[in-house]
């Protein structure tokens, strides 16, 4: 049974990938500016008008992530008169370097400078300056990204750099040395 399983999964993720692959050269070839060295854990969902969206070099998106380029809550207006030609659609720009976290929502109009770190969660609705961290709902200022580098170098998992090469050592290694530590209650 768990090698049908294995099958199935393998078969479910190739074709997941093909049609990412897919629908990504549909996107760039209606218009959507992909940087150099862009890292897709998954292709975002781009929204249908892709060629508003510019990405810069060296960015990486997470999974589930989302991009609005138009407001369709316009729709609910055209019952009326004054409102029958509201149309609403805006520009969204991604730095260099970048990090999009997981289950993210890139809002219409919005730019990220270079440098930046959108949390996971996180529904960006305003632009964001080189070198920040936002997160939240909607996503606010966390910390510059320095501060957030010095935040993750304090809680460092040290490990020897050649377990890298063997992913099960490496896996191994951390689950017997990582302490049961964990962050304390907010209050």
């Amino acid at each position: 049974m768990l090698l049908l399983y294995r099958a199935l999964l393998k078969i479910h993720t190739t074709y997941q990938f093909m049609i990412q692959k897919i629908y990504l050269k549909i996107c760039l070839s209606k218009g959507l500016k992909v940087g150099k060295n862009v890292r897709f854990v998954e292709v975002p969902q781009f929204g249908t008008e892709c060629f508003l969206i510019e990405i810069g070099d060296d960015t990486t998106f997470s999974n589930n992530v989302r991009f609005v380029n138009h407001d369709g809550g316009q729709n609910a207006l055209h019952f009326f008169e004054e409102y029958k030609d509201v149309r609403t659609f805006g520009r969204i720009k991604i730095g260099k370097q970048c990090l999009i976290g997981a289950d993210t929502t890139i809002m219409l109009g919005v730019e990220m400078g270079d440098n930046c770190v959108l949390g996971a969660g996180s529904i960006l609705t305003s632009s964001m300056p080189s070198g920040t961290v936002y997160a939240g709902v909607p996503a606010k200022y966390i910390c510059t990204i320095k501060e957030y580098g010095d935040k993750l170098l304090a809680n460092n998992v040290m490990y020897p750099r050649e377990l890298e090469r063997d992913r099960a050592k490496l896996e191994a290694y951390i689950k017997e040395h990582l302490p049961h530590t964990y962050k304390p209650v907010k209050k």
